[in-house]
């Protein structure tokens, strides 16, 4: 995904209800541990210029305004916010990579850390990882941002992906929720022999965002994209393990469950089938529901809708896409000890989980994850983001998986008849090779 945007709709329907820590996020109250600490004086009189992206809204600023209250009381620095839009984000981190005026501070979207690290605009800070409540966590969350061993970004808050299915025609059908593949396969199978063969029971996934589901299937078999040996890419595509996850992967066309016409859809056009009753279940997010109350003209409701995590093939819940927003030290920043004072505080525990609540994402720590687990709303995405895994931290990713849609067209070639499935991955993972190493 791009750079994950927080505001709006997607806040309030995805994960909406309040993290549960240790202490009370909502709370501007300083807490013990926040006292001014002996960096205080050190810092007193300064500014720090921080860049949060999108538009603002109410929970968002509101937690901007305690957080920065917050950090001037540990270090009597002040803050200099600013808003960036989305269509101006780009050309913003551009230019401002390219030695003009640029923050201290930035949110992030986490597939863009390879990207602007490429570009050296951002600081390391990988001893923040090692120090304090960082270290708790997850190391699986940290893929995209650590880069030779550097990192050179922190985890805010994830978002991830789980089923979203027609729960009122898993009613009308009696079809138990999935927790088996064999389960997806036959719920699929029922819908369609009920709903008509025009519906995919459940829709293939081809489109610019084709690898959320393919790697999730993949990485259920242990299968990987690429790994780094030395400074060279090595890809995995040929591997059994991955062979596995794309056989499935490419089985919903081949057995039926999804459309042959439809190999270039996306979820955006996935999301407008469903709409209009011709999907029963595919991989997405809780954004997904308001356009589909819109495409559907209010025919379609939130509440006839639900979610259960992708099942694993192998078993148990399959590896989702870990996506989400991190937080970084800019390269050029006026001060990076106290720019990295301010990302300590941003993702310690208490603002880590509140941010996450208030933009409505999920939390990276792992206690706090756990205790959505009984949510019926947050546990899928939960469950799913426990095993969250990322694609191939290089600045060339987005050329394999977009530009040139390396796996996209791998899985095309084998709907089509075109080639085997050995004969399209060989070809694919020697393609994604030559881009990773450019």
């Amino acid at each position: 995904m791009k750079i994950v945007k927080i505001a709006g709709i997607t806040a309030a329907l995805a994960l909406g209800v309040a993290a549960c820590g240790g202490t009370d996020p909502a709370s501007t109250e300083p807490s013990a541990a926040a006292a001014p600490t002996a960096t205080g004086p050190k810092f007193a009189g300064q500014t720090l210029t921080m860049w949060r992206l999108g538009d603002t809204n109410p929970p968002s600023q509101a937690y901007m305004d305690d957080l920065i209250k917050e950090f001037k009381t540990q270090t009597g620095a002040d803050v200099k916010l600013e808003w960036i839009p989305w269509p101006q984000v780009n050309d913003k981190f551009t230019a401002a990579a390219a030695g003009g005026a640029g923050p201290d501070v930035t949110e992030i979207g986490n597939d863009q850390v390879p990207l602007w690290q490429s570009q050296e605009a951002l600081e390391p800070i990988t001893a923040v990882v090692g120090a304090g409540e960082q270290a708790q966590i997850p190391k699986n969350l940290l893929g995209l941002e650590t880069i030779d061993g550097e990192v050179y970004a922190l985890p805010w808050g994830a978002g991830t992906r789980a089923v979203l299915y027609r729960k009122d025609w898993f009613d009308e059908l009696k079809i138990e929720v999935p927790k088996t593949w064999d389960d997806v396969i036959a719920a699929a199978k029922k819908i369609q022999a009920e709903k008509g063969k025009d519906v995919d029971g459940f829709a293939f996934n081809g489109g610019s965002d084709a690898n959320h589901l393919l790697g999730a299937l993949a990485w259920s078999e242990g299968g990987e994209y690429a790994v780094k040996e030395g400074d060279k890419w090595v890809g995995k595509l040929a591997d059994p393990t991955f062979k596995a996850g794309f056989a499935t992967y490419t089985n919903l066309v081949t057995e039926g469950l999804s459309g042959k016409a439809r190999l270039t859809q996306n979820t955006v056009d996935i999301r407008t089938r469903f709409a209009n009753d011709k999907v029963g279940m595919y991989l997405t997010a809780s954004w997904d529901i308001p356009g589909i109350e819109t495409d559907s003209k209010g025919k379609v409701k939130a509440d006839q809708l639900a979610f259960f995590p992708l099942p694993a093939k192998a078993g148990g819940e399959a590896p989702a896409f870990f996506g989400g927003n991190d937080i970084a030290v800019w390269g050029n920043a006026q001060n990076k000890e106290l720019a990295t004072e301010f990302v300590k505080l941003a993702t310690s525990k208490q603002w880590a989980d509140r941010y996450a609540k208030d933009g409505g994402l999920l939390p990276v720590y792992p206690d706090t994850l756990a205790s959505l687990a009984s949510d019926p709303v947050q546990a899928p995405f939960a469950a799913a983001f426990a095993k969250a895994k990322a694609f191939p931290a290089d600045p060339n990713w987005t050329e394999a998986n977009e530009t040139k849609a390396v796996l996209q067209n791998a899985a095309r070639s084998v709907i089509e008849g075109k080639a085997t499935a050995d004969e399209a991955l060989a070809a694919a993972n020697k393609e994604l090779e030559e881009i990773l190493n450019q």
